[in-house]
């Protein structure tokens, strides 16, 4: 199966490949956000075997490329970028083929933001970049996300890397957190997956487990576990992380809304 590649916008990295499944009848829609701390230097090359292998598994796969850092990207473009590949959907060529009643997104890392925030779009104030969502997410899974960001700030995590995705600190840009941060987008009302390694000494598990909480507070259906390993072992399509992320796909929506599991 070959994805074909279609473009949501006039910019070189504006494209998403979208991988079907055989058969002819609409297929539930996967959405892959890949991470990499929201800098050019990775693309969409860390989502296509997620992709792939959810293709084979018989669902509607789209990996996204966006504008990164160093390629026009940042605030707001990555937003803006997310928000308009899930929002092309429906206008697709083969978007007959697409359950759109049906819309997961995965993301890792950096991804894991964007998909967290993605789900939290309808929660995003008129004007706001990503506000009124054409398609909504209907559940998301977190890989190892940086899904609290002004935490992430604090820490510093990747070098700085939110200061550079959102042009400041907390305090000098709070507009931007406000808008750019899953955790203020709470409820969501989407069913979230957060899968983090033990051993992650990129983003630490407490990103995951504050995100839980805070939505657990908010009244949203979140489970976190947790697998062996760092950072990248959610991505990895033989490993452990992804067996539990195809698994908690393959489940009915309701067996999900059994209450929110925070793993020690």
């Amino acid at each position: 199966m070959s994805p074909a590649v279609l473009a949501y916008g006039p910019h070189p990295d504006q494209f998403l490949e979208l991988t079907l499944p055989e058969g002819s009848d609409p297929a539930r829609v996967v959405v892959v956000l890949h991470g990499g701390f929201w800098r050019a230097a990775y693309g969409i090359e860390l989502a296509r075997p997620l992709a792939a292998d959810l293709a084979a598994a018989g669902y509607a796969a789209v990996a996204v490329e966006y504008r990164r850092v160093g390629t026009g990207g940042g605030w707001p473009a990555t937003l803006e970028d997310v928000a308009a590949a899930l929002d092309a959907l429906p206008g697709l060529p083969d978007s007959a083929r697409l359950d759109l009643g049906d819309v997961t997104v995965v993301g890792h890392s950096a991804g894991g933001h964007l998909a967290a925030w993605a789900a939290g779009r309808g929660r995003l104030p008129a004007g706001a970049p990503g506000a009124a969502p054409r398609v909504r997410v209907t559940a998301a899974v977190l890989q190892a996300g940086v899904v609290d960001l002004r935490r992430a700030a604090q820490q510093r995590l990747g070098s700085g890397a939110v200061q550079e995705f959102l042009g400041g600190e907390p305090g000098e840009v709070p507009g931007r957190y406000a808008v750019a941060d899953p955790v203020g987008l709470l409820p969501t009302g989407a069913d979230v997956l957060c899968v983090h390694g033990t051993d992650d000494d990129v983003v630490p598990l407490e990103q995951s487990q504050r995100y839980a909480a805070a939505a657990a507070d908010a009244g949203d259906r979140v489970e976190v576990r947790t697998v062996p390993g760092g950072h990248r072992v959610p991505i990895d399509v033989a490993g452990e992380a992804w067996a539990v992320v195809r698994e908690w796909l393959g489940e009915p929506a309701a067996a999900r809304r059994t209450g929110t599991t925070l793993e020690p």
